[in-house]
C-alpha cells in the first residue's frame, strides 16, 4: 500500500497538472473503481462535469482533489495498485484503465485512473469547514503538516497504553506511517516494535518524530518506495527509495550498521523486520525472539 511519501508524489504531480483544470467528460469503465460512490458510475461523471479541479490536497495515505466551486470533492483510494495517471488524450488506454476524465482545455493530456486488483477507486463526498472529505474527518494530520502538533501526540501516545510500532501505524494518532516507513523509523531510533509507549519521554517521542521526518523526507527526494510496476507517479515513474532501505524486506541481510543479521518477525498480519542488536527486545515481551 502506497503510504506518505509515495501519496505526496502524486499529489504534487496533480497538482502541477490537474489543479485549476475544468472537467469536460468523465467515463467509468468499470464499476467497482466507484463502488464507493453509491449512486453509481454515471451520477459520479455528471456531478463532475463543468467543474474546476481546486489545489490538490492530501493527509497521510488519502489524496482529494477538491472542486473548487462547490463543498465536495474526489477521493482517491489508491488501493494496493491504484495508479493516477496524466495521459496524452492519443495514448493507448491502459490494460487495466479503470476511469478516464478530459478536461475542457488544449493542453491535450487527460486524467486516468489505472488498477490492476480494482481495490482502489473514486469517490465524491461533502467536505467540511476545514476542507476534508467527510469519510476522513477523523483522520489525524501527518508529521509532515506544519500544523502537526507535537505535544498533543506525546500526551496520546503515552495515554494509548500500546507499543510504539501500533501507535505508529494508528491513523488517528498520526497519518501516513504505514508498515515500510514504520521499520526504517524505528531502525534509526534504535527501537524494538514491542517498545511501551507508556515510557516515553518528551525527548524520546522528539526523537522519533525526528526519525519519523527524515524518513519520509528521504522516501520524498527520491519518489517515494516502488517494489513492483504498480506504485508510480502520475508520469509512470517509480520511485528508488527501495534501494536505500535499511531494514524492511531485508531479512537474513547484514545491518547496515552493526552487521548482525536483520531479522523478521510476523506483526499485525503482516510482518516487522528489526535488527535485533540494534533494536533489543524489551523484558515485557519476555525477551524472546518471535519464531
Amino acid at each position: 500500500m502506497p503510504e506518505l511519501p509515495e501519496v505526496e508524489v502524486v499529489r504534487r504531480g496533480l497538482e502541477r497538472w490537474v489543479s485549476g483544470r475544468i472537467v469536460a467528460d468523465v467515463q467509468v469503465l468499470h464499476p467497482r473503481a466507484v463502488r464507493r460512490h453509491i449512486a453509481g458510475g454515471e451520477d459520479f461523471g455528471a456531478r463532475l462535469k463543468g467543474h474546476r479541479v481546486g489545489l490538490v490536497q492530501r493527509r497521510g495515505k488519502y489524496l482529494w482533489l477538491p472542486l473548487a466551486d462547490s463543498a465536495s470533492a474526489v477521493l482517491a483510494h489508491l488501493g494496493m495498485s491504484g495508479q493516477l495517471l496524466v495521459q496524452p488524450q492519443d495514448a493507448a488506454d491502459e490494460k487495466h484503465l479503470r476511469i478516464r476524465v478530459r478536461f475542457a482545455d488544449d493542453l491535450g493530456t487527460e486524467l486516468r485512473f489505472v488498477d490492476q486488483r480494482t481495490f482502489g477507486g473514486l469517490s465524491l463526498h461533502e467536505t467540511s469547514p476545514d476542507g476534508l472529505p467527510d469519510v476522513i474527518a477523523h483522520i489525524a494530520r501527518d508529521p509532515l503538516d506544519p500544523l502537526f502538533d507535537d505535544d498533543a501526540f506525546h500526551e496520546a501516545l503515552r495515554r494509548r497504553r500500546t507499543t510504539v510500532k501500533r501507535a505508529l501505524l494508528d491513523q488517528s494518532l498520526i497519518s501516513g506511517v504505514g508498515n515500510i516507513y514504520a521499520d526504517e523509523t524505528l531502525w534509526h531510533a534504535r527501537l524494538h516494535y514491542e517498545r511501551p509507549t507508556t515510557g516515553f519521554t518528551r525527548p524520546r517521542t522528539a526523537e522519533l518524530l525526528g526519525h519519523v521526518r527524515d524518513v519520509m523526507n528521504a522516501a520524498l527526494a527520491v519518489g517515494g518506495t516502488s517494489f513492483d510496476s504498480l506504485y508510480v507517479n502520475v508520469n509512470g515513474e517509480s520511485g528508488y527509495f527501495s534501494r536505500e532501505l535499511n531494514v524492511y524486506g531485508r531479512s537474513d541481510q547484514a545491518c547496515n550498521r552493526c552487521g548482525t543479521r536483520i531479522r523478521r518477525a510476523p506483526f499485525m498480519n503482516r510482518s516487522s523486520y528489526f535488527c535485533p542488536k540494534c533494536q533489543p527486545i524489551p523484558k515485557s515481551s519476555g525477551g524472546r525472539f518471535p519464531r
